[in-house]
């Protein structure tokens, strides 16, 4: 059985913050091609995972389905159901709903990949439990100094392997990596 592969796609700052203290972005490059290619990708995946910080962003701006072509998943303790159909509250243990919603096929019978979205504890606890399967940075033109870092503490180190990266010609460059633990595989989506 093939699962369906949980890839973090992010963009950082050179200092490792994905965003300031208050949750907003400036500083980020939001034009150009790699913008371009980040939402074409976005419509690649069937699923997408994350806390419940990185999904109250969404309805702050007036939005309740932040990505309507894919199955959503928040994970919370304490929030309450959204009230949309395409975004599910859940409150069960994440590592293993992860690991079971990598185990079976997407809603039209598919692998296609699991977003992981966001960043900081519930991405830590992806790490931790060794469910995510390729890591892709936006590395971004400019220092933060503070804010919110990529992921939580971790508690153990994940070694990483770089096997590609893009120039986008304005400063931001693409990094792919996959876990040492596994094989480089013998074919990614093109860049």
């Amino acid at each position: 059985m093939v699962a369906r592969r949980l890839i973090y796609y992010i963009a950082t700052s050179l200092d490792g913050f994905i965003a300031h203290s208050d949750g907003t972005w400036d500083g980020f490059v939001m034009d150009g091609p790699h913008t371009d290619e980040y939402l074409a990708t976005l419509r690649t995946y069937s699923a997408v995972v994350m806390g419940r910080a990185t999904y109250e962003i969404a309805p702050k701006m007036g939005v309740a389905d932040p990505y309507p072509w894919m199955e959503t998943f928040v994970f919370s303790r304490n929030m309450k159901p959204v009230g949309h159909p395409n975004v599910r509250v859940v409150r069960e243990d994440a590592e293993g709903f992860v690991a079971d919603l990598k185990r079976r096929p997407a809603d039209d019978g598919s692998t296609a990949p699991i977003y992981l979205a966001g960043g900081g504890a519930f991405a830590a606890s992806m790490f931790a439990a060794d469910l995510v399967d390729e890591v892709m940075v936006k590395l971004n033109p400019f220092l933060m100094g503070e804010g919110i870092r990529v992921t939580a503490r971790l508690g153990s180190m994940a070694p990483l392997r770089l096997v590609e990266t893009k120039d986008y010609g304005n400063g931001v460059l693409l990094l792919r990596y996959v876990p040492m633990r596994q094989e480089v595989p013998t074919s990614f989506p093109p860049l």
